[in-house]
């Protein structure tokens, strides 16, 4: 799936606000910010709507998220907020904004184009991804479970994971390689919930159908294990039995884990070259179970990066999370 799906994916249409304006829950989710805390710069700092409308639901413009924004921008920095306050009302003029002002907005608001108000290039992504970004970089644990589970709620978990959760993960491993071993905590910190908001969005456990039981394993000396985890999640989600025996598993492990469970499918997770094995995939490949004459074998796919110029002749390599839970599906659904 396309991650800039066009206007309709953005809630507020073009990187501003839709006519009539934004909630303040509508701009913390936006801002990745807890809605008392867009009231509270509201009513400490002045940072409110500038046009006031009848009722209780106040509506924020572009101007007034675009402020904000500023606001999350220059305290992601360490300036404390009533200076970053000071600072994000002055680069707006009283009537036009000057060339300043306008650099900044085009910044943290033109488009979908974001560095998500503290130097990580997101690029052309769904609105959610600078919320979530911004929650990370601050450690704020309440906020980013908040933001993850609406975001699988609202999309699916394959578009979440595909459109909003990938995307800002790269662009944090992406700081962190550029930065010099900062940022570590970051990515361990938002990996970690991801991780949780995968299983709490699919909590039930799929029970075991003969025949139908699909086995994911990291192979030996790999343990990046969150790509299983969603694909798991996704899985689960379709009322398919799985077996997830995460990063690392050794030969003798994953062969006695294949038999036992008589699987139908084996998802091989590979990050790296150096980690991918065609020898293995091949003898996972070859294993047979059953009575002479109706004897089974898996089927065999092989995830992740690693596979790229590995490619095992007769084995499946999806190429994304949506192509993996297809053949995943059909491979016990046939």
């Amino acid at each position: 799936m396309n991650a800039n799906t066009g206007a309709s994916d953005d809630p507020v249409g073009e990187g501003g606000p839709r006519r009539g304006g934004l909630t303040t829950g509508e701009v913390a989710r936006r801002l990745g910010v807890a809605p008392t805390t867009v009231r509270t710069w509201d009513r400490r700092y002045g940072l409110g709507p500038d046009a006031h409308t009848d009722g209780r639901h106040r509506r924020w413009t572009a101007q007034d998220v675009a402020r904000l924004e500023r606001m999350c921008a220059l305290t992601a920095t360490g300036l404390p907020p009533a200076e970053a306050a000071r600072l994000a009302r002055s680069e707006e003029g009283p009537t036009a904004p000057g060339p300043r002002s306008t650099d900044a907005a085009r910044r943290v608001s033109g488009g979908h184009r974001s560095r998500a108000g503290s130097g990580l290039r997101l690029g052309d992504v769904r609105q959610e991804c600078r919320g979530i970004a911004r929650a990370a970089l601050r450690l704020d644990a309440a906020v980013l479970d908040e933001l993850l589970l609406a975001a699988i709620a609202e999309h699916g978990l394959v578009a979440a994971w595909t459109e909003v959760i990938v995307p800002t993960l790269q662009a944090v491993g992406r700081k962190w390689e550029t930065s010099g071993e900062k940022y570590v905590e970051v990515e361990h910190f938002l990996s970690w919930h991801v991780s949780g908001a995968l299983r709490c969005a699919t909590s039930r456990t799929v029970e075991d159908r003969p025949g139908a039981t699909t086995v994911l394993a990291c192979v030996p000396g790999e343990n990046h294990t969150l790509p299983l985890e969603v694909l798991s999640a996704a899985l689960t989600e379709r009322g398919i039995p799985v077996r997830m025996f995460g990063g690392a598993l050794p030969v003798e492990s994953l062969v006695a884990a294949v038999r036992r469970t008589g699987s139908a499918a084996v998802a091989l997770w590979s990050q790296s070259r150096t980690t991918a094995s065609r020898p293995l995939a091949q003898h996972v490949a070859a294993m047979e179970w059953g009575v002479r004459g109706a004897r089974r074998r898996p089927v065999v796919l092989t995830l992740g990066p690693g596979w790229s110029g590995q490619a095992v002749a007769g084995l499946a390599r999806p190429s994304g999370l949506a192509e993996a839970v297809a053949a995943l599906e059909s491979s016990v659904y046939p």
